[in-house]
């Protein structure tokens, strides 16, 4: 497979939905992360990342507009040790809870599905980053109806020990805009990670999404050897 742009293939469409990107930068050293949401619906635009003790999590920019939470309000990133867990869901708590419990990541996203919300039926896309020794692994996870069917929920683990540097991958929650919204397919993308700071890296993919439908963008750069990470979080809603 031939690596792509990151922020092209991002910007190929209108809305790629919830969004994850994990790899590595091009000297070696950074585990780089990036997490961002869009929206449709008011309520679903209705959000901001604030940060937390361990990660990160969503909350309602308005509360007085606020409908329903219970898929739009959770922690998208925790830490535990030294990993880092990134879903587009409460998912995020199963995997931190199962895995403090010695379950794998796997098995913990075993005693989970896609999101009740046909017709969409919106995969849940998790990742986890290790860094230890100097060393680097990730998965990637996606739990998704079989193309729209919720009879059948499909299970995909991608993991990758002692990633490229310079390189990532990019998994989303839809191909593209559409209704019902079709969810993604395939292997997670191979990405151009390249050697941009922290604060150059967040902006051009925020540049890269539909202005109409960006709601929140989170980018987290750890380093290998030590663990300590810097963060950036920008938001449409101000």
């Amino acid at each position: 497979m031939k690596p792509v742009s990151l922020y092209s293939d991002i910007a190929s469409t209108t809305y790629p939905g919830r969004g994850i990107v994990i790899g590595r930068s091009s000297d070696g050293k950074k585990a780089v992360i990036a997490y961002f949401i869009m929206g449709r619906s008011e309520n679903s635009r209705n959000r901001v990342f604030v940060e937390t003790e361990d990660g990160i999590k969503t909350q309602a920019f308005d509360p007085s507009k606020l409908v329903d939470p219970s898929l739009i309000i959770y922690s998208p990133v925790r830490v535990l040790g030294n990993k880092t867990i990134v879903t587009n869901g409460d998912q995020t708590d199963t995997i931190y809870d199962l895995m403090n419990q010695q379950l794998t990541f796997e098995q913990a996203l075993r005693t989970r599905e896609f999101e009740p919300d046909g017709p969409n039926y919106t995969p849940r896309i998790s990742g986890i980053i290790k860094c230890s020794d100097e060393k680097m692994n990730y998965a990637m996870s996606i739990l998704k109806s079989a193309d729209g069917n919720p009879d059948c929920c499909e299970r995909y683990t991608y993991t990758y020990e002692n990633p490229i540097a310079g390189l990532g991958r990019f998994i989303h929650t839809y191909m593209s805009d559409g209704n019902p919204l079709p969810s993604f397919e395939g292997e997670p993308t191979l990405v151009e990670i390249g050697s941009d700071d922290i604060d150059t890296f967040a902006q051009k993919i925020w540049n890269a999404l539909n202005d109409d439908n960006k709601v929140s963008l989170f980018v987290r750069y750890i380093d290998i050897a030590t663990n300590s990470a810097e963060s950036r979080i920008i938001n449409k809603n101000k």
